[in-house]
């Protein structure tokens, strides 16, 4: 009896070795701010506080795995391609980082950071953030700007669609990173109009 799970062992233990030394390894990814967005023309430095709310993404995404749209019916889940955050921390933590260059003197924060009632809130919901096989990302945000006290609003829908520059992982996560900072702007552009004049 020894001598079989000798031979068992013998047998079974290079392969597991064998399989677990050929699987790849994970990758993992972050969106990231774009260096080069400029403020709007017209866009003046302004101490105000903008608070980002908590950001909804679809279900689909909201997974460590990325995931890839082959067509209208199908999506290829990543197991070795992974994001380094869930993307509802990465995309307010981005869209933060894009304002804070779109609007000078803006101090941006985002949830759980608490602000007092004179700071602009902005609500995002991500309709869409999809990454298609060919390497295109489309983004469809809906998003709001609301002025301190709730005094006026404006809200608004962005679809953003940005080619990947090469193929792989690095230039898709890069394209969606210019997508989020196209959003940025739109909700900058609103912030701005909400201000006094």
């Amino acid at each position: 009896m020894r001598q079989y799970a000798t031979l068992l062992l013998g047998v079974f233990v290079p392969m597991l070795l064998a399989g677990c030394a050929s699987s790849p390894a994970s990758r993992f990814y972050t969106l990231s701010p774009v260096q080069a967005v400029a403020p709007p023309q017209g866009a003046n430095a302004i101490a105000i506080q903008i608070a980002i709310d908590p950001v909804t993404v679809p279900e689909l995404v909201d997974r460590p795995q990325i995931v890839s749209r082959l067509d209208a019916n199908r999506v290829s889940i990543n197991e070795f391609a992974r994001w380094a955050e869930p993307l509802k921390s990465q995309i307010p933590r981005v869209l933060a980082a894009d304002l804070t260059r779109l609007m000078p003197g803006a101090m941006i924060s985002t949830y759980p950071q608490r602000v007092d009632d004179d700071a602009y809130r902005v609500s995002i919901d991500v309709q869409s953030f999809d990454s298609s096989a060919d390497g295109t990302v489309t983004l469809a945000v809906i998003w709001s700007v609301r002025a301190p006290k709730g005094a006026r609003r404006v809200n608004g829908r962005s679809v953003v669609r940005e080619a990947a520059s090469a193929p792989g992982y690095d230039a898709l996560i890069e394209a969606h990173s210019r997508a989020l900072a196209s959003v940025a702007r739109d909700v900058a552009v609103a912030a701005q109009s909400l201000l006094p004049s």
